[in-house]
């Protein structure tokens, strides 16, 4: 069941990026990534109240040390955002989003050390060839100019953003399962509530003291911008509700199917003309989503 799951998480995520690019027209980069925290944090209350409130299900009880990981995974998702910005600003776009993909083989990598669940050799072999699909769609088939740039300002801060995002990711799914009863899809409701109203206070206290003009316009462009937040609960629960059923690593890596999506969309929606290499690197991360997801 996390497949398709992940795989509506995923397409939500896309439709939500498309939608935060538009805002950037009148809103800030900070801004524009503040609204799916400011607009999806009342949504997902309301969902909850729907949910526990009228419809009568039981809510799955908190423990305390629900709430110090559930916290944490908030900020090192917040923390993992601002250090992929800053690496576009510092060097090169593509660059430190190729290299904030690697979050798949570090979500692996903690598994293997016992943070998450550790997946396989084929499962490895299937993250790998992900990365490397990843890698070549997102460099245009440059893979060997990745390489040599790998010591770059904009690599490293990519490669620190994958990190904060697979600590998050883990953070989700662990603080999902120390919740007491109630089904799986109610745990990753409750969890991801409780996360997005921890991100938002975060959010907002932090623009209060930076700028506060940003809390204001954020408002103001409240038409386009609900939209995000009703994608981002959307996504944000598809990804918790994939974090309660399989590992982070899994659903992770299972999730980077929406660039062979896009690349889909650009191709047979918009007309656009790709390269044998787009080909072979969409291969590869099908193969690999095929080898962790069923194998891994």
């Amino acid at each position: 069941m996390w497949v398709p799951i992940t795989l509506a998480a995923a397409t939500f995520q896309i439709l939500r990026t498309s939608r935060q690019h538009e805002l950037r027209g009148v809103l800030s980069t900070s801004a524009a990534s503040y609204v799916r925290f400011v607009y999806g944090a009342p949504l997902a209350l309301l969902a909850s109240l729907v949910l526990f409130g009228v419809l009568g299900r039981a809510r799955p009880a908190i423990p305390t040390g629900f709430w110090p990981i559930i916290a944490g995974a908030g900020v090192a998702q917040i923390l993992g955002t601002v250090v992929l910005l800053l690496s576009f600003k510092v060097r090169d776009f593509a660059i430190g989003t190729v290299y904030s993909k690697s979050e798949v083989l570090i979500l692996a990598a903690l598994g293997a050390v016992g943070l998450g669940t550790a997946l396989n050799a084929t499962g490895w072999l299937g993250a790998v060839l992900v990365t490397i699909g990843v890698a070549l769609l997102a460099s245009r088939g440059s893979i060997g100019s990745l390489l040599r740039r790998a010591g770059d300002p904009a690599a490293l801060l990519g490669l620190l953003a994958g990190g904060l995002f697979g600590l998050a990711a883990i953070g989700i799914g662990e603080g999902a399962d120390r919740l007491e009863g109630g089904t799986t899809f109610d745990r990753a409701m409750l969890t991801l509530t409780a996360m997005l109203c921890i991100q938002t206070v975060i959010n907002t206290a932090w623009f209060a003291v930076v700028d506060r003009r940003q809390i204001a316009a954020t408002f103001r462009a409240w038409r386009p911008a609900i939209w995000v937040g009703v994608l981002s609960l959307c996504g944000s629960l598809g990804w918790a509700w994939g974090f309660t059923l399989a590992s982070a690593a899994k659903v992770r890596t299972l999730g980077q199917v929406e660039l062979v999506i896009a690349f889909l969309i650009a191709r047979f929606s918009l007309g656009e003309r790709h390269s044998r290499v787009e080909y072979v690197a969409s291969a590869l991360v099908l193969a690999g989503v095929v080898l962790v997801s069923a194998f891994g």
